[in-house]
């Protein structure tokens, strides 16, 4: 079976560089030690290897569809949600009494790399699923629990986030689904929604969807949006369930994901669909986020994971390409010598690497937001506010980088395999063709980059921007104390002065009420900022790796660590330039993408 991930990296950013182990003092987390965090991530190999790699291609060629009524699917789904709800795979952060395994979302998020890595088709109905039970945990009355949550665990029921409809796109404010009051917390639902993934297949009996509707008589935008639990099928006594007038009407054919069913749905065609108010009315949009930023790390972890399942197939082909010849010292090549394989040639070797320090930086990021997850969490007052406001802070970022570099990663991997890269024979087309969605998924890049300069960089003054280069500082300061990587420490403190001398710019709009010009480049920001984050990411894996060789320490071999410096000293080479081009463009005087209401140009 080929390689699509590994391992070996995997644990040395989990345990070494970000160390989760250190999780293991919250109570919470008391049941597991690291022997049993690392069977859980053998667990999910041995499941990816036999149920999930297998079937990447063919979910690809045979894709979800629509036809007579109900989205056709994989039959492998039916396996793998049985599997997942005998084996704790839907309940990974529910109590132990309510059948959920407590897992740290640091080792739930490792294992998701690896299922995702094997097949990105797959996980996310398994995400979907567990995100909503964990929503009507959170916000729902014994009785919503009692009704659903045992169904979705187990593997019978799916679930699924309704927000998007027709007319709206991305802009909540202006959703149209209506709710109409019956009796207590029980409303009528009526409307439509598209977009949501994995709204209808044949691998569960019945979806609960999570719907974000507007009662009658409500505020109008975002003030007014209400929260419901929708199933498809209503469950009534004795395990029966009745169907509930809302249903699949089309199945969207995507370019890439092909396997992961993506539908229409409509509410109250017979005027007899029924929805369960979640929590207080009014607030839903509040109680969706906790399910959508949760999303965007699973849609970060996805891209990342793809991108290192199309690393490991492209740096297969180059170890068994040979093709041409080294050129000499003399500037020529010997044609009476045997082809070379391409990975002794420079730019193959480029790309790889470019692919390499993309998919690893990616996943430490991802890393880090996973611990200040379960630190927010279980840390107290001023600690637990600092881990919230740094993962409200990077939470845009972990979304953003690994779908769009990720994508461009996989990019320079179909073009190491030439003309192979292109047909359906090899993975690398489908890769790319599935990681263009990672970007558009829970926000696209201008919807996470306008969150990240207008909400997530103000938020309590500035708060979070300031423990985020607090923590900078740190790295840099250790990395000062060793020669080997004191100059990359330095130049890691120029790329801090460039985000102040952003900032600083920025403000001079904001502060005088010109938001327009504020955030009409914050996807260029995001850019360089992103780059940063992940230029301080490999100094992270340096410092560690440095350690690592400097105490003898015997869990790989030294040319391990050694491989990460080198990977670290080619991203500072390659990728960490471009901030300057982002902080040139931000500077510049000439504001050329505002509407003039006055002349319009024409495009």
């Amino acid at each position: 079976m080929s390689r699509y991930m590994c391992m070996d990296t995997l644990q040395f950013l989990m345990f070494d560089v970000h160390k989760i182990q250190d999780l293991l003092k919250y109570t919470r987390f008391s049941g597991y030690d690291v022997d049993a965090m690392k069977i859980v991530l053998d667990s999910a190999k041995s499941w990816a290897d036999k149920d999930f790699y297998p079937y990447y291609k063919e979910m690809d060629e045979k894709p979800a569809y629509y036809q007579n009524g109900k989205v056709h699917s994989h039959p492998i789904l039916k396996t793998i949600f049985a599997h997942a709800g005998e084996n704790g795979w839907l309940g990974p952060y529910f109590d132990f009494e309510s059948g959920g395994t407590q897992m740290p979302h640091s080792l739930a998020n490792g294992a998701n790399h690896i299922l995702e890595s094997a097949n990105n088709h797959i996980p996310g109905y398994l995400g979907l699923t567990s995100g909503a039970a964990h929503l009507i945990a959170t916000f729902g009355t014994d009785e919503l629990k009692q009704k659903f949550i045992p169904n979705m665990i187990s593997g019978k029921w799916g679930g699924t986030m309704a927000l998007t409809e027709p007319q709206c796109g991305s802009s909540l404010s202006d959703i149209e689904t209506s709710a109409h009051h019956i009796e207590a917390g029980v409303y009528k639902i009526k409307g439509q929604k598209i977009f949501i993934s994995g709204g209808d297949h044949e691998g569960v009996d019945n979806f609960v969807h999570l719907t974000l509707a507007r009662i009658e008589g409500a505020p109008a935008g975002t003030k007014g949006i209400s929260l419901f639990v929708v199933p498809k099928f209503l469950p009534i006594e004795n395990d029966k369930t009745v169907y509930n007038d809302v249903c699949a009407v089309a199945d969207f054919q995507k370019m890439g994901q092909r396997g992961y069913s993506t539908v229409h749905l409509v509410y109250g065609e017979q005027d007899n669909c029924r929805g369960y108010l979640l929590g207080e009315a009014n607030k839903g949009l509040e109680y969706m986020f906790q399910m959508m930023n949760g999303a965007r790390i699973d849609v970060g972890m996805t891209a990342a994971s793809t991108a290192t399942a199309a690393y490991y197939a492209s740096l297969q082909y180059a170890n068994e390409r040979p093709q041409g010849r080294k050129i000499l010292n003399t500037g020529k090549k010997d044609i009476n010598t045997g082809q070379t394989l391409i990975i002794n040639h420079p730019d193959v070797r480029r790309m790889l690497m470019l692919q390499k320090v993309i998919n690893e930086g990616a996943l430490s990021l991802l890393f880090e937001c996973s611990k200040l997850i379960d630190t927010s969490h279980c840390d107290t007052g001023e600690a637990a506010e600092n881990s919230h406001l740094l993962l409200e802070l990077l939470t845009p970022v972990a979304k953003t980088y690994p779908s769009e570099m990720g994508r461009i990663a996989i990019n320079n991997g179909l073009q190491i395999l030439g003309g192979y890269g292109y047909c359906m024979d090899f993975p690398l087309q489908q890769y790319l063709r599935d990681i263009r969605i990672m970007s558009i998924y829970e926000g696209t890049t201008g919807i996470q980059a306008l969150d990240l300069l207008a909400r997530k960089i103000p938020m309590h003054h500035g708060k979070a921007l300031h423990i985020l280069i607090e923590k900078m500082m740190e790295t840099i300061s250790e990395a000062r104390l060793d020669p080997e990587l004191s100059g990359y420490g330095d130049a890691l403190a120029l790329k801090v002065e460039e985000i102040n001398k952003a900032i600083q710019y920025l403000l001079t709009f904001s502060e005088k009420g010109d938001y327009e010009n504020y955030l009409a480049d914050a996807t260029i920001f995001m850019e360089m900022i992103s780059n940063i984050i992940i230029g301080h990411q490999w100094l992270k894996i340096s410092v560690t790796s440095r350690k690592m060789l400097h105490d003898k320490v015997t869990t790989f071999e030294p040319i391990f660590y050694e491989s990460k410096i080198h990977a670290m000293k080619f991203y500072f080479k390659y990728e960490m330039p471009k901030t300057k081009a982002c902080l040139e463009t931000i500077l510049h005087a000439d504001k050329l993408t505002i509407a003039d209401q006055e002349k319009e140009l024409i495009f």
